[in-house]
């Protein structure tokens, strides 16, 4: 039976959107109304807050005790230390990362990623590469032998930070597995579920505001159907869709392409 452990990273420091996972959505904050849809994925195992040492996330680690979250704290910049670290000391087999910029993010997307590395005989599984999804539905699952591998030889501050690019930029070392969109279509660069900016806190309190109330189950078929049926919603951040932290790595990357992202 494969242990799985996913890893939420969350910080207060947000540099373009300070605290935005404190940020209250219906009574609760963020992080908490991403982690309820995490936690509806069936194979998500033992969920962890993985946040950083900083006083100013001090407030983090006493949501967690407030929720009876497990909660680690570690580096602030090495995100692929973080992500280990919290790794083992669970017990993880293999360690999910899901950023906590995800709120919409849909459990049966999870699911369906997670699955699919279970069922094979990958390192590393993702919707990522390449994306198919709105952003915002990210999900990475990597067994802790590649993590590993990753932890001790990534030595670039890029590698580090964003946990897991030396995984996938090194398919000559790693087994990787993606999946894409069963519908066929491509929303990656259209479509935007993420938060980084005013904008997206904006989109995701009116999509919660118009699904919740009558389906706190609401998945990803619903906001799109909601975005196509009051299209003034899918314009309150669609300036931004496309934009990701690539954009600032394209001279290092080199399995990403410049049509991959979208500078501001």
């Amino acid at each position: 039976m494969t242990k799985i452990v996913t890893v939420i990273q969350a910080r207060s420091g947000s540099t373009r959107l300070p605290g935005k996972v404190m940020m209250d959505i219906l009574g609760r904050p963020l992080l908490i109304r991403m982690v309820e849809r995490v936690q509806r994925a069936k194979l998500a195992g033992t969920i962890v807050i993985a946040t950083t040492t900083e006083g100013s996330d001090d407030v983090i680690e006493e949501l967690c005790k407030k929720e009876n979250l497990p909660c680690y704290r570690g580096d602030h910049e090495d995100l692929l230390d973080r992500h280990y670290q919290a790794g083992k000391l669970y017990g993880a087999d293999a360690v999910v990362k899901i950023p906590s910029d995800c709120p919409l993010i849909d459990p049966t997307v999870i699911d369906k990623v997670l699955q699919y590395y279970l069922d094979n005989n990958f390192d590393f599984v993702s919707n990522m590469h390449p994306a198919s999804y709105p952003d915002g539905n990210d999900v990475e699952i990597m067994s802790i032998a590649a993590m590993e591998k990753a932890w001790q030889n990534a030595m670039l501050k890029m590698e580090r930070e964003h946990t897991t690019p030396y995984i996938w930029e090194h398919p000559e070392l790693f087994t990787i597995g993606n999946v894409l969109w069963e519908t066929g279509l491509d929303y990656s660069m259209s479509h935007r579920l993420t938060i980084d900016y005013p904008e997206d806190f904006a989109f995701i309190e009116r999509v919660y505001e118009e699904l919740y109330p009558g389906n706190p189950a609401f998945g990803l078929s619903d906001i799109l159907h909601l975005t196509r049926e009051k299209p003034e919603i899918y314009e309150i951040n669609s300036k931004y869709a496309g934009v990701n932290w690539y954009r600032n790595h394209l001279d290092e990357l080199k399995t990403i392409t410049s049509d991959k992202t979208k500078k501001i």
